[in-house]
Order: structure tokens, then C-alpha cells, then sequence
């Protein structure tokens, strides 16, 4: 179980802020509804999730709006960067490459994602 202050979501949080990031702010009816299609949750864990959410600093919430607003406090951009370094740093021992070779030997790597690999890997080269 992760610690409350942790900064990598759950599996349920990140559906939330998947949520929040197609949706935009949000009141906890339209979180709840959302999530209740994929997950299945009941109303008051929806609450508590974007409680805990809150306190770990994943949303924000609009103390002003009636009923509350929340919205993912990174974008998705900024949210996948961050969560990469913070995977590539742990798990790879800071090698970016290290989690590359190990994501496209998976075999789950499209051919077109193999192209695009190899182009971004020519640009880098071109720039050395």
C-alpha cells in the first residue's frame, strides 16, 4: 500500500485524473459517474478518493464553487514526465535508455512506434 504523501497516483486515482484531464474541473457527481462506469465505486469512496487526492496534492478544488470543483493539479503532460522520472530514477536506476530497451523487447511495440523510435533516435544523433 503506498504511503499517503507518495506522489504516484493508484491505479483508481489515475482513472480519476484521467477523468479530470478529458473533462476539465468537475464536481464529484460527474467524477462519480465517470468512474463508476469503469470501476464500479460507491459515491462516498469517490469523495474519499478525491480527499485523499487532495492531500497528496494530484487535485485541487475550488473552495468557492457550489458544489466543489476539482481539477488535476498537472496536466497530463507534466503528470507523465514527472511519474516517468520518477519510474526511470527507481526502477532503471536513473537510465532512460535502460526503460526504452525494456519497453520495446516487450513486443508490444507497434511497427509504426519502432519508426518513430529510430527517427528520434537520428535526431539525437544528428545533434551530438
Amino acid at each position: 500500500m503506498r504511503e499517503l504523501g507518495s506522489s504516484q497516483p493508484t491505479a483508481v486515482e489515475l482513472e480519476i485524473l484521467r477523468i479530470l484531464w478529458e473533462l476539465g474541473p468537475s464536481p464529484v457527481r460527474t467524477v462519480h459517474a465517470r468512474l463508476t462506469e469503469v470501476k464500479g465505486t460507491n459515491y462516498s469512496t469517490t469523495v474519499k478518493m478525491l480527499s485523499v487526492m487532495l492531500i497528496k496534492g494530484l487535485v485541487k478544488r475550488d473552495e468557492d464553487a457550489t458544489p466543489q470543483i476539482y481539477r488535476a493539479a498537472l496536466t497530463r503532460e507534466r503528470a507523465a514526465k514527472k511519474f516517468l522520472s520518477e519510474l526511470i530514477e527507481k526502477v532503471y536506476d536513473g537510465s532512460a535508455m535502460s526503460l526504452v530497451l525494456q519497453a520495446l523487447s516487450s513486443g508490444k511495440a507497434s511497427q509504426e512506434e519502432i519508426e518513430e523510435a529510430r527517427k528520434l533516435l537520428d535526431e539525437m544523433e544528428d545533434k551530438s
